[in-house]
């Protein structure tokens, strides 16, 4: 018998499966479309890491098993590969970002292909290619025409160590998301995406896709809707009220309670409030708060510090002058950058008024879950004429008052903060605007796109806040479209979410040099069916392409609103120890090593599969791939014995219907598992189903030969989106015609999965005293009597008399002795 052997079938089978295009997804096909969505890999110089693995061989497994079933499957992938980890590996190494992705990506190309996936492969691209980022620059002068990109001088995050600008949502507890580094706050002219412009779009799009609570939950907290009000103070010496120092607030049934204002340091007013002998303080308090980050600022431990600006406002309902303070604890990024303080409703305002001696007022309600005042003397009533009232009637009847009166209005607000979308580095997609002196900002003309990126001797970021690319003259200076004139591209460049925040879509059309994809090969594909994902990119990459979309789709470039029918979120590999797995540790874990090793793609993907569930962090087991290679031995000498000419006969008619039952009851039970995602309970009933046929075998020898035949057929089958290699090699060996992976996934028979004969477990006083096997629905006095006369029963009943006999229909037996 020939022995199994990875290294031999599985490069065999890869190159078949290349030279057929097995994998190739047809436009326009007649069967049902089925879009199963990974996320493409940045090419770091590691190569494939075992998070991408699990990632993949979801997808693969999933994406077998659809086209099996009849589907006309796109299973695609590209390369991610503009952006900080391309360039700063291109650092490390001192070779080009250039020369730096071309090396990762045959790295990355080489390990996919070995894991055997089934990838359209004619459809692959990089976002590096001139030929993809022309469609996102044309892509982002769309946002530009509608006046949805814009520049502004905004604080930003900063990381120290990339030298570069970041996103709110690069920023994680206060550190750069990627490299680990402090972020610091810069005040930079910026290019930004009106993202909170469909922040509302984004909330309600939600109610429509198949995203689990966790995924959903991520983003609506991110967005973060508040409903309320606005409410405008002046300061007294703003006698013509021209500069409102205005504030958002969620329970404006509290306004009675504000005794003071509290103002960001960063706050425009800051300068103007500020009275000339407070002018010193105030500026020295803001000079330290720059040097925090917002999560110090912000921490429920630290001592809420704060600064008087010598000027009050008035309280518009009650009449009563409230000091101006500066504390960093309010943040100018969030809401208005002003909050009025309520302490006797708010336990932060609480701390801050007790260390600074401000007054405190209660208002008096009578459902008030944060009345901070129940317990504490000393404390001013006041309740406007809202005394008594529950808080869902008053906030409506103040909000009535504040915009009768004109100093105020409802609100809807949210947290969610407009995209900072210039990157101050070299590697990634040249925004494409000239800056001309008299027409300002100027998109660069269609026919100019793309906007080329320039080869450079030195691509190094620096630390003056301005991109690499100002420093290559001949590249920036050029001339204006409007006029004619001199003119200076802009030298700032996309962040690495750019290009995959429409990727999917260019998945669709990946040749087209005319449009960025075919409307009617849009419309053919819709929306992606399936999409697996890190749950660390929910409020990044699945929220951009999310708005990135729908922005689309109200410019009529998209079919459907939503890009993403469903999504789920796979959960991380650890060490074997729990730890993360990291290069200083030398606890990674390189796929290919495993491979190369003996044990095969097969096994690792099955190992990947049998792991955990697919959404739980957990540890990798070493042993997991031996067992899998043991499991995947195990089905290769069952096949090769059940092809022996010499085993043929008729065997007995009981031991076939166990073949068929256990048959029908693996196939029912892997595809409902791969259905749900319990794809380490699928690889559980196969192992189920093979032991169980090696018990048959012990008993039948083969001698049922049709109903092995079956057995061994719906096995390969069952067995195939997990380990394609294998299956491929046996059902060819089997004498098959054509690939096991578009043969027609086996569907079981109900009937079937019935048992003949039932095992019914005998009890006598509630205590297990055997067993008996009798014919299923078997009358009960039948049941019972063979129950009495088991030989282990009969001498529990000898010499006792029987009170009664409870029986469970095709379950249990319980004799109770008087």
């Amino acid at each position: 018998m020939k022995r199994y052997n990875p290294k031999d079938i599985e490069p065999k089978w890869q190159r078949t499966w290349a030279e057929q295009n097995l994998y190739a997804a047809i436009d326009f096909d007649s069967r049902p479309k089925y879009v199963m969505l990974t996320e493409f890999p940045y090419p770091s110089g590691d190569g494939l890491h075992m998070g991408h693995i699990r990632e993949y061989t979801y997808g693969d497994i999933l994406a077998r098993l659809k086209r099996m079933e009849g589907n006309n499957v796109l299973y695609p992938m590209g390369y991610d590969a503009f952006g900080l980890p391309t360039e700063n590996y291109a650092i490390k190494h001192r070779i080009s970002p250039q020369a730096a992705t071309e090396r990762n990506i045959n790295t990355f190309q080489s390990q996919l292909e070995s894991m055997g996936y089934g990838i359209d492969w004619m459809r692959s691209f990089r976002t590096t290619d001139p030929a993809y980022y022309r469609w996102t620059q044309w892509l982002f002068l769309q946002f530009f025409k509608e006046g949805l990109a814009y520049q502004a001088e905004v604080a930003i995050n900063w990381c120290p160590h990339c030298k570069t600008g970041l996103s709110n949502e690069e920023v994680i507890n206060g550190r750069h998301e990627r490299c680990d580094t402090l972020v610091e706050k810069r005040l930079l002219k910026q290019w930004l995406l009106k993202i909170t412009q469909y922040a509302e779009c984004l909330l309600e799009g939600l109610k429509h896709v198949d995203y689990p609570h966790r995924i959903a939950d991520q983003q609506v907290n991110w967005i973060g809707r508040s409903e309320g009000a606005e409410i405008n103070f002046y300061d007294i010496n703003d006698e013509q009220k021209k500069q409102p120092i205005t504030v958002f607030t969620t329970r404006p049934d509290t306004l009675f309670g504000a005794t003071f204002l509290v103002l960001a340091p960063e706050h425009p007013l800051v300068s103007s409030v500020t009275r000339i002998n407070h002018k010193d303080t105030v500026n020295a308090y803001i000079k330290q708060a720059q040097s925090k980050t917002e999560i110090e600022r912000q921490s429920e431990e630290r001592d809420k510090t704060g600064v008087f600006t010598g000027s009050y406002a008035v309280n518009p309902v009650t009449s009563e002058k409230i000091p101006i303070w500066i504390a960093d604890y309010v943040l100018g990024g969030y809401g208005t950058g002003a909050i009025m303080a309520v302490p006797a409703h708010d336990e932060r305002d609480w701390e801050f008024a007790n260390k600074h001696r401000l007054p405190i007022t209660r208002v008096i309600k009578n459902d008030d879950p944060d009345d901070m005042c129940t317990t504490k003397p000393g404390v001013m009533m006041n309740s406007g004429n809202f005394n008594g009232m529950k808080s869902a009637e008053a906030i409506p009847a103040i909000i009535s008052l504040v915009e009768k009166e004109g100093f105020g209005s409802k609100k809807v607000q949210y947290k969610l903060r407009d995209w900072i979308f210039s990157r101050q580095h070299y590697w990634g997609e040249p925004i494409p605007i000239i800056h001309c002196p008299d027409h300002g900002a100027v998109a660069v003309p269609y026919n100019q796109l793309p906007v080329e990126l320039p080869e450079v001797a030195h691509y190094e970021p620096t630390d003056t806040g301005e991109s690499p690319l100002s420093a290559i003259s001949d590249w920036v200076n050029t001339s204006c479209p409007e006029c004619g004139g001199p003119a200076k591209r802009e030298t700032d460049t996309m962040p690495n979410w750019a290009g995959s925040s429409w990727y999917y879509l260019r998945y669709y059309d990946p040749r087209n040099d005319q449009e960025f994809a075919d409307p009617k090969k849009l419309e053919y594909w819709g929306e992606v069916d399936l999409y697996l994902g890190g749950m660390e990119h929910t409020t990044l990459h699945l929220l951009y392409s999310r708005f990135w979309h729908q922005f689309l789709y109200n410019q009529k470039l998209v079919p459907s609103p939503e890009p993403y029918a469903a999504r789920r979120g796979q959960g991380i590999i650890l060490a074997a120890d729990g730890s993360k797995m990291s290069k200083s540790k030398g606890n990674v874990v390189n796929p290919s090593d495993i491979i190369d090793s003996g044990y095969g793609a097969d096994a690792l993907r099955l190992a990947i599969a049998f792991l955990a569930p697919y959404d739980q962090t957990t540890p990798w087991s070493p042993e997991s791939v031996a067992g899998t290679h043991r499991f995947l031995q195990r089905v290769w000498v069952l096949t090769q014995e059940s092809l022996d000419p010499s085993k043929q006969g008729l065997g007995e008619q009981a031991l076939e219907d166990k073949i068929r039952r256990a048959t029908h009851r693996a196939i029912k039970n892997v595809t409902e598992d791969i259905n749900h995602l319990n794809f380490n309970t699928a690889v559980s009933a196969l192992m189920e189903f093979v032991n169980e046929l090696y018990k048959l075998k012990e008993q039948d020898h083969f001698a049922n030969r049709l109903a092995w035949n079956f057995a061994i057929t719906k096995l390969l089958q069952l067995i195939a989106p997990f380990a394609p290699h294998i299956a491929e090699e046996l059902w060819s060996q089997s004498g098959n015609q054509g690939s096991i992976h578009t043969s027609q996934w086996p569907e079981y028979d109900n009937d079937l999965l019935i048992e003949g004969v039932v095992t019914v477990v005998v009890q006598v006083n509630g205590k297990l005293r055997g067993t008996i096997e009798v014919k299923r629905d078997m009358p009960e006095a039948e049941v019972v009597a063979q129950a009495k006369v088991q030989p282990r029963v009969a001498a529990y009943l000898k010499d006792h008399a029987i009170n009664k006999a409870v029986y469970v229909k095709n379950r249990l037996v319980n004799f109770v002795l008087s």
